[in-house]
């Protein structure tokens, strides 16, 4: 083989393994959802001054959009641990705006309410505390 055949070859090679792991590698898990949060280990039972933090956190941020039970500007929040991975929570929480550009289920949830969730400046404790407080009214 000639050193133009060798180049050709080692560059075909490198385009081959670059694109399956920009492919296979690096994709984001849609049920953890974009963000921070990579993995939440919750306790089996609801740590209660974590879901108390939380609430007063809650109240302060997102009542003005969101309540349990009922549909308000965002969608009703009952049942949400249940439904999403807590990862997946806390980083449409911390992260809201690019959830809704990449992420299926946050798409789905901007195209059924027609709203784009604001990004309220919270911290990953403040955002981990509302994950409990909803924990506590889910259970």
């Amino acid at each position: 083989m000639n050193k133009k055949n060798i180049c050709f070859y080692l560059a075909l090679q490198i385009f081959i393994i670059g694109s399956f792991v920009s492919i296979n590698g690096c994709g984001d898990d849609p049920e953890i959802g974009i963000g921070p949060v990579k993995e939440v280990k919750l306790e089996p039972q609801v740590n209660e001054d974590m879901a108390n933090k939380g609430k007063v956190t809650f109240e302060a941020k997102c009542v003005s959009c969101h309540k349990f039970n009922e549909k308000l500007v965002g969608p009703p929040l009952a049942g949400i641990t249940k439904k999403r991975k807590p990862e997946w929570i806390m980083n449409m929480i911390l992260n809201p705006v690019e959830m809704t550009q990449k992420n299926p289920a946050a798409q789905e949830l901007y195209r059924q309410f027609l709203v784009q969730m604001t990004y309220q400046d919270v911290t990953q404790d403040d955002a981990r505390s509302i994950l409990e407080y909803f924990r506590s009214l889910d259970k």
